[in-house]
């Protein structure tokens, strides 16, 4: 049902759906439902809004009504999809005077509102374009709506030449309303009939996943061939037309990006992935990165700390890249794994991160989570 504002559908969703009130949802709304006003009313200097909490506190819906409700162009991305954007058309502006400038005006030509979900800076890259782009947009009349599990402060904190990303921070604390959502209740967890999506397999148990894929697959051509995804190919169990089912070491240990995950989104309706490991290993000693052959004179100037990851931390990316984009299309994903849910990741560098994965895992067990039809 559309809503005229996100105060309206907030209180729809008290009301009719179920929903828990919540003091910092309601700081949230008003925040929210300010700018929308400012923004319908043709105001030029409108401030935005950063909603910051602990994962399941209700940002990402709060967001997403707010943008829902607006008559002004608006855009709505997942933070690492719009850094996807930036990059490549960086990337296309290339011999442009100020590419920034030239991408910030061409946004303003075709936004009013930008809406960005899980704000959440660990990419040096990344970090030096935010620098300067976020000043750029903001110069433009860009209006930024945004979610992070961080206050603007902590974001890119420990990251490499951190001083690169403080402009970002200061044109955050600037142009945007900075909200605290940090009620004591997940909202991913309730209301809602539990459906289940994970089990916990041994080696001497039948799959799980294997009734259940031929079930949403009845009626369908099924292989076991390689599959195209792109220019990449990727190793299945079994594949059809609208269902893939995957071992873990095949899509998450192979260099596989966040844009190979969306296609994946983009061309099936559900993902099985099978034989998750235990992720959680003990941090290594960082190493130094000197940007020189081995045994070379270490340069201070050049000398960095690399991040203390233990071995499984690549896949561990691979496979938050992969959760977030199916939460994000409501594409339900099936997983067997050695371990229960709250034991996948309990020790390492990304422990951070993975507490977003761990309560998007346990939405995903909600019956309401998925639009599209299941078996």
């Amino acid at each position: 049902m559309p809503f005229d504002s996100p105060l309206s559908a907030y209180q729809h969703a008290l009301e009719q759906d179920g929903f828990v009130a919540d003091p910092a949802q309601a700081r949230a709304v008003q925040a929210l439902q300010q700018c929308h006003e400012a923004l319908e009313q043709g105001r030029q200097a409108v401030p935005g809004v950063y909603l910051w909490g602990a994962v399941g506190r209700g940002k990402t819906w709060l967001m997403d009504q707010f943008h829902q409700s607006l008559k002004v162009p608006a855009r709505r991305q997942h933070f690492h999809h719009f850094m996807s954007w930036v990059h490549q058309r960086s990337f296309q502006l290339t011999g442009t005077a100020d590419p920034l400038q030239a991408l910030a005006q061409e946004l303003a030509q075709e936004v009013r509102v930008l809406c960005f979900d899980e704000l959440f800076v660990n990419d040096i890259g990344d970090a030096i374009i935010l620098g300067r782009l976020f000043q750029v947009m903001f110069a433009q009349g860009v209006v930024m709506v945004c979610t992070s599990n961080q206050p603007p402060e902590q974001l890119y904190a420990d990251g490499f030449n951190r001083e690169r990303f403080v402009p970002a921070i200061s044109a955050i604390r600037q142009h945007l309303q900075v909200v605290t959502v940090d009620g004591p209740q997940d909202h991913r967890l309730h209301p809602g009939a539990a459906t289940q999506r994970y089990w916990v397999r041994t080696a001497d148990q039948p799959s799980a996943l294997a009734p259940l894929f031929a079930q949403m697959s009845a009626g369908q051509a099924v292989s076991t061939d390689v599959l195209l995804l792109g220019y990449r190919q990727v190793a299945v169990v079994k594949v059809a037309a609208t269902v893939i089912w995957c071992r873990f070491c095949d899509l998450c240990e192979q260099p596989f990006s966040a844009m190979d995950f969306m296609a994946l989104c983009d061309r099936f309706h559900a993902i099985f992935l099978s034989e998750v490991p235990n992720l959680s290993a003990q941090q290594r000693p960082g190493r130094i990165a000197r940007g020189t052959e081995d045994g070379a004179q270490r340069v201070a100037a050049g000398d960095r700390q690399l991040p203390q990851l233990s071995i499984h931390d690549d896949a561990v990316r691979r496979f938050i890249a992969l959760v977030d984009e199916c939460y994000d299309r409501n594409v339900p994903l099936y997983l067997e794994a050695r371990v229960a849910m709250e034991l996948l990741y309990t020790e390492g560098y990304l422990a951070f991160p993975f507490r977003r994965t761990l309560s998007r895992l346990q939405a995903m067990q909600l019956q309401r989570f998925a639009q599209t039809p299941e078996a």
